[in-house]
């Protein structure tokens, strides 16, 4: 049976932050092992977690069985990946550059590496209620920054976000954390989040969500006497362009590919394929006719919750009733109480750049096929659209030689530039880039993804003039934690 939780009253969230602090200052002290082990002890028990969690999810989530067990298992993965990063150490970027007395005038001795920034705030996401909520990649990378962490539970997910949170404090105990090391709170109202990140011991907080939730929250974090980095993934269009060499050769199978990717997971991924961008021709006009095919023959799902449901039954209606837009498909099957109906619709170009209505997101299984009357009309929906996650350019070789100036501007608005594949499917590694120009995110420097992720939640501090005795361990001469560092300049590896 789902329990219904209170919201954190201003003490109760209080007290969190306090301990958190305190919890902060004792935990940035352990080694990068002891971190690393304990993020590995929350993964050894997430893997190991009982069905309750799995039904109790589905139960929230209407999602399946596999798709959460699938999840549950990236965040195991991301767990374990960014705790060997945390021990492997190059995320804190240590250079040390060494004094030189005769020169004139004398050089002093100054050595920088990462530290930890604070505590750091995470809001869980509504639609991946394990790879991006409690145990997820903000509270992974947190951890292995050295932070303590307080996570909001998402409302939507609130008995599966408590459970993974009483996993996260049993390894905490077993691992001989500090007090406060974890907190985990819920709160349905807007004043627990606003509290939360105005609060004097928040140092950075981490968030994926809506484009209003997480500006709320970046603004709140700007408006503090002393601002805090509010990391924010706020959702993203994803735009698609189809050029005419490539959809000559294969407008079926581009066809088949998208009509998957924008359902897959019910349109409910923030790189679902919203927009697809294309010159007219006949191999569009077939694009267009296969994808329709497939479109109504794809099922309607159920939405993550109602809410969700209700928010793009209103925004797909609200675009299809927008001028010059036509409806190509939708599914053959009518969609039930919280399930989403797959849509694709297209537009002309100019109609296109003259509403800027039509450059939304719509968060569900839908997708807006652009028609470029010719390359100037490509050119200009490019550089009209906001900054994205993703961009991706479905292309042969030649036809990436003849718009070139096309493709530079494709590479100034995303974080992620694809060539020839669909944006769904976020690989967790070293080289991923999950964050684009806002409003995609709230800072584009950084990724959410990746054990680079870690960076958000660290700041450099320099060290100078200060004998080897005193420094911390990954400053010292003798380089005692056998990490990569870069010494006058030159980067060397570790003396085994």
């Amino acid at each position: 049976m789902l329990h219904k939780f209170n919201d954190a009253t201003p003490v109760e969230i209080d007290e969190a932050m306090q301990i958190a602090g305190e919890a902060s200052q004792a935990y940035r002290k352990f080694s990068l092992k002891q971190r690393a082990d304990f993020m590995k002890a929350i993964a050894h028990d997430l893997e190991n977690a009982d069905e309750l969690l799995i039904s109790t999810a589905m139960e929230e989530t209407h999602l399946p069985a596999g798709r959460l067990q699938s999840e549950k298992a990236r965040t195991v993965f991301q767990l374990n990946s960014y705790a060997e990063a945390c021990e492997k150490g190059d995320w804190m970027q240590v250079s040390i550059d060494t004094e030189d007395q005769k020169r004139n005038p004398p050089k002093p001795g100054i050595r920088k590496m990462m530290i930890p920034i604070g505590p750091v705030v995470v809001f869980g996401s509504s639609n991946f209620p394990f790879a991006y909520s409690t145990a997820g990649g903000d509270t992974a990378c947190a951890f292995a920054a050295g932070c303590a962490v307080v996570v909001k539970a998402h409302p939507a997910h609130s008995n599966t976000s408590q459970l993974v949170a009483d996993l996260i404090m049993k390894a905490a105990e077993k691992c001989n954390m500090p007090k406060g090391i974890f907190t985990h709170l819920h709160g349905a109202g807007i004043e627990t989040g606003k509290q939360l990140v105005l609060h004097p011991e928040t140092k950075a907080v981490g968030f994926t969500g809506s484009f209003a939730g997480g500006k709320q929250l970046y603004d709140w974090g700007n408006q503090r006497k002393a601002p805090i980095p509010v990391f924010a993934e706020m959702g993203s269009v994803n735009p698609v362009f189809l050029l005419p060499g490539k959809l000559k050769t294969d407008h079926d199978e581009i066809a088949g590919m998208y009509a998957v990717s924008v359902t897959l997971g019910v349109g409910q991924f923030c790189t679902k394929p919203g927009l697809i961008i294309a010159l007219e021709s006949d191999e569009l006009n077939k694009f267009i006719a296969t994808l329709a095919q497939k479109i109504k023959e794809i099922s309607p799902g159920p939405m993550l919750h109602p809410g969700i449901t209700k928010a793009f039954n209103e925004k797909r209606q609200k675009a299809l009733e927008q001028n010059g837009v036509k409806e190509v498909a939708e599914s053959g099957i009518i969609a039930k109480g919280n399930e989403g109906l797959p849509t694709i619709a297209t537009v002309s170009a100019q109609i296109f750049l003259e509403n800027s209505l039509l450059h939304e997101e719509v968060f569900g299984p839908y997708s807006l096929i652009i028609q470029c009357k010719n390359n100037d009309e490509l050119l200009a929906v490019a550089k009209a659209l906001e900054g994205q996650l993703t961009a991706t350019l479905m292309a042969t070789v030649d036809d990436m030689n003849q718009h070139e100036s096309l493709v530079d501007a494709i590479k100034e608005i995303c974080g992620r530039l694809i060539y020839n594949g669909v944006p769904t499917g976020v690989e967790v590694c070293l080289s991923m880039q999950h964050g684009g120009p806002f409003p995609a995110t709230t800072d584009s420097r950084f990724t959410s993804v990746g054990a680079d992720g870690i960076k958000r939640f660290v700041r450099p501090l320099a060290f100078q003039n200060w004998p080897d005795e005193l420094l911390p361990d990954e400053l010292k001469d003798g380089n005692p934690l056998k990490i990569w560092r870069t010494i006058n300049a030159e980067i060397r590896p570790p003396q085994l």
